[in-house]
């Protein structure tokens, strides 16, 4: 066998080796990530609850996700550990990163549409616009040297007629 045949199965070889490598880190961080967990850090399970961490054992971790409710799961269901920050603003709804100067973003886009013209000026320079057509223009409203009559002569000489089936052919 050449080199040029074995060179497609030798990039599928190498593709794959790269694959499981990067798998392998992930999985290598994520347990690390869980064997850091401490009593009353906040996490964030694979289904989404936020819980404080309340015991760790070998292969599960009791969290504390409100009062007097508290949950047994495995370590592996444990999808990220947060930072105190993270967790609070989260959960808590605590706000720490506003802006210094303190400016507020409306709930809607109606000072994005303002302008420094009054209302008044916009409504006058609108009134003043002729307005635009878009629509087609109609065959029949076209002015036109011929008679209606003649135009439904060229109209019958350029179709012909549809008819039932009957035909003069032999």
């Amino acid at each position: 066998m050449s080199l040029v045949t074995l060179l497609p199965f030798i990039v599928l070889i190498g593709a794959m080796f790269l694959m499981t490598r990067s798998a392998k880190k992930k999985q290598q961080q994520a347990a690390s990530m869980r064997n850091e967990m401490q009593p009353g850090s906040g996490v964030r399970t694979i289904g989404g609850m936020y819980a404080t961490v309340k015991e760790v054992n070998e292969d599960s971790v009791l969290l504390d996700a409100g009062p007097g409710v508290d949950l047994l799961f495995a370590k592996n269901a444990i999808g990220a550990v947060l930072s105190d920050e993270e967790y609070n603003r989260i959960v808590h709804g605590a706000e720490h990163d506003l802006d210094a100067d303190g400016s507020v973003v409306p709930d809607d886009a109606s000072s994005l549409t303002e302008t420094d013209e009054p209302a008044a000026d916009a409504s006058s320079d609108a009134s003043d616009d002729k307005p635009l057509d878009l629509g087609k223009k109609d065959v029949a409203a076209e002015p036109s040297d011929k008679p209606a009559e003649a135009k439904a002569d060229e109209a019958d000489e350029a179709e012909p007629k549809k008819t039932d089936g009957e035909s003069d052919a032999k």
